[in-house]
């Protein structure tokens, strides 16, 4: 990524300078002129990334929804903007976000909008952040906007700490379960392999498969471990792809039971943050495109595009969404009820919650059915051992008497 700073005017007139990052030029103009803006001049810039000052720094998601909630707050108190912005800087406690704010207020005072101030961060201000600002900023309306942000982040926080949350427990057994396998294999049977020879081919054939697995692992342990990591890094590098990403989305979505969860997961997200765009006055095409990419799933990115074309071409939203078929029947219902009351942002939001309970339960389900599969695993691996060891320790003693 290169860093182009670019000299642009507003409809109204007033000319607007910044910087903005783009594989090449003619990204960094499709990027400004997504803004709304006439391009006067665009240039690279020489000293690399915009936020090359920040590089290192970091503003995790709570950081970012408890700013924003601060900064809705104090504008909602009736303070000037550019000092709510500065004092919700201050009380950040991440210090990377405090410099950044810090910036941004002198941008501010330079005749910059929030929106554009932060904007030229976009490694730590998301689009769908610095939209929803800049259309709160347009509509007169940057206290509720900001705080109708600020709740779809605290909502989105919520939620990452749910799904992590529920994921402790079965990522402690599977490491677990992976810890006692390699301690079999590498540690327990070679100690016990002279001791199994004596008994040549009487030996049980759960007993041989065993040892010849752990002789193979502990010889050609170096080996297996190389080819893993490069084919994690094949694969790694192929899911950085375009058709990678999107081959490894369609999978997820079409796994039994997790694929519907999780394709009710990317719809929910999808609906919260075009229904907090509409509802900050983004326009609809802009909209679409932000919230497709913003879904976290490459499917409903391009299904999102293509929903966005249609929009253009004339069709209605919830017609063209139905036509993808990758959107749920209950979120093209909605929009279309939405569409016809003039009212789509607040159907946008009843979606996401409906999707946010089912995606609860299907979570407490998958929890409940995932640890017992893991402890069944593992326990009968475990049992197979034993059974291997202990089954020629038998026939010894048969052979003795």
């Amino acid at each position: 990524m290169a860093a182009f700073q670019y000299v642009a005017c507003e409809d109204s007139g007033r000319r607007l300078t910044g910087t903005v990052e783009a594989v090449d030029v003619d990204a960094a103009v499709a990027s400004v002129a997504a803004l709304g803006v006439h391009i006067l001049e665009i240039k690279e810039h020489a000293g690399g990334a915009a936020t090359t000052s920040f590089a290192k720094g970091k503003i995790s998601r709570s950081d970012l929804a408890l700013f924003t909630r601060r900064l809705a707050d104090l504008a909602t108190a009736g303070l000037p903007l550019d000092r709510a912005l500065e004092i919700a800087g201050e009380q950040s406690g991440n210090a990377t976000l405090a410099a950044v704010t810090e910036e941004a207020v002198r941008d501010v005072h330079a005749g910059l909008p929030i929106s554009e101030a932060l904007a030229k961060h976009p490694k730590l201000f998301p689009t769908v952040f610095t939209m929803t600002l800049r259309a709160g900023e347009a509509s007169g309306q940057f206290p509720q906007v900001t705080s109708r942000l600020a709740e779809f982040q605290q909502l989105e926080v919520r939620r990452r700490a749910q799904i992590m949350g529920a994921l402790v427990y079965p990522s402690i057994l599977l490491a677990t379960s992976i810890g006692v396998v390699a301690f079999m294999e590498f540690f327990v049977m070679p100690r016990l392999a002279s001791v199994f020879t004596d008994l040549g081919d009487d030996l049980p054939v759960s007993t041989r498969l065993l040892l010849q697995s752990s002789e193979f692992m502990s010889r050609n342990w170096l080996p297996i471990l190389l080819v893993l990591v490069a084919l994690g890094g094949f694969v790694r590098a192929w899911l950085g792809t375009a058709p990678g990403a999107i081959a490894r989305d369609r999978w997820l979505l079409r796994l039994p039971v997790v694929g519907g969860v999780i394709s009710k997961a990317v719809v929910s997200r999808y609906a919260r943050v075009l229904g907090t765009l509409l509802y900050g006055g983004v326009p609809i095409l802009e909209s679409l495109k932000i919230a497709g990419a913003a879904a976290g799933n490459r499917v409903f990115e391009v299904s999102s595009q293509k929903v966005q074309q249609d929009v253009r071409e004339g069709r209605r939203i919830a017609e063209a969404m139905k036509d993808t078929g990758a959107f749920s029947t209950i979120l093209v219902q909605m929009v279309a009820v939405g569409e016809e009351t003039g009212d789509l942002p607040h159907m946008l939001g009843r979606v996401s919650e409906t999707l946010d309970f089912e995606v609860d339960t299907g979570m407490q389900k998958l929890t409940s059915l995932v640890e017992p599969l893991i402890i069944l695993t593992t326990g009968s691996f475990v049992g197979f051992v034993v059974l291997s060891i202990l089954l020629p320790i038998y026939q010894a003693q048969d052979l003795v008497k």
